[in-house]
């Protein structure tokens, strides 16, 4: 037995040559990226995504600045009655003798509040009815969710013209009738993800140490959830802003001398064959704005969930 020891051969570490090794692997296994800095990456490199954000920040831009630095106003008789565009007035003017330009983003700054509005408000409700129905379980998110489950069994469309009739059309009534229903998409969504994220390790760590309900929510569920959310409030705000521009066209949207998009459409739809471009712009806006927003939030969803890229 001795003798078999004596003649196993020692092993050291110059027997052994390391391949493939290169000289930065220290430095690259230091190196490390923070997840909303990666989102940033991929978010940054999906040229439609980034084209839409463009897109963006050029309407708010012109919607913000346009009216301010026009020397006409939303409501000025300019004396030139459905003038083609021109140098002078870049889309024309309508039946009343108003600068469709300045109308036109002047209707945006009404057609972009309402749907930021009426989408963060469903934020806002969506986020708190989700994350209570889900951590809560049982009883009480059987009875949230068919609440839930009521109003989306009643056609949207019917619930805000019901509303608009009774509050009368309007900049407020507008909001609050597109905000009644729409956050039940917000809350399912929300729920679906705290239902996954509520027994995870940390989140009963938290449990254990005495944590209550609402620093559950604060602190872990709603953090951990702020991908779907973000990209379910970008889609939001698109919907909101083409039922807005659907309503006004109606007519139950806001009024004279007020404008939003919908209700410039609606106007120019009556002069569509004498006057074109008073249709064009503001439909065009609505459509750019639209495919804008919807091309962020595919963006979004994309980059904040790796597994869905092609």
């Amino acid at each position: 037995m001795a003798q078999n020891e004596q003649q196993i051969p020692k092993v050291s570490a110059d027997m052994f040559d390391v391949v493939g090794r290169s000289e930065n692997t220290d430095a690259l296994s230091k190196k490390q990226v923070s997840y909303w800095k990666e989102v940033f990456y991929r978010f940054s490199h999906n040229k439609l995504a980034v084209l839409g954000l463009i897109l963006l920040i050029i309407i708010a831009g012109f919607a913000i600045f346009a009216p301010v630095f026009s020397s006409y106003t939303y409501e000025q008789n300019v004396g030139l009655y459905n003038t083609a565009p021109s140098a002078t007035h870049w889309f024309g003017t309508d039946d009343l003798a108003r600068d469709i330009f300045v109308r036109a983003w002047e209707g945006a700054r009404i057609s972009l509040f309402i749907g930021i509005t009426a989408a963060v408000i469903d934020l806002i409700i969506g986020v708190l009815w989700g994350s209570i129905a889900g951590l809560a379980g049982g009883r009480v998110d059987n009875i949230m969710m068919r609440i839930a489950d009521v109003l989306t069994a009643i056609p949207y469309l019917l619930v805000v013209i019901i509303l608009l009739v009774i509050m009368e059309p309007g900049l407020i009534p507008m909001i609050i009738a597109l905000s009644i229903t729409g956050w039940v998409n917000m809350a399912r969504i929300v729920r679906s993800e705290v239902l996954k994220i509520k027994n995870q390790e940390y989140v009963l760590a938290a449990r254990t140490l005495g944590a209550n309900q609402w620093h559950i929510i604060k602190r872990h569920l709603i953090p951990n959830a702020m991908g779907a959310i973000l990209v379910t409030m970008t889609m939001t705000i698109p919907s909101a802003i083409f039922t807005e521009s659907f309503l006004s066209y109606l007519g139950l949207g806001v009024q004279a001398p007020l404008a939003s998009w919908g209700t410039m459409a609606s106007e120019g739809f009556k002069a569509l064959q004498s006057a074109p471009w008073r249709l064009l712009f503001p439909a065009a806006l609505i459509s750019i704005t639209i495919f804008a927003f919807n091309a962020v939030g595919d963006g979004l969803r994309d980059a904040l969930d790796p597994k869905l890229r092609k």
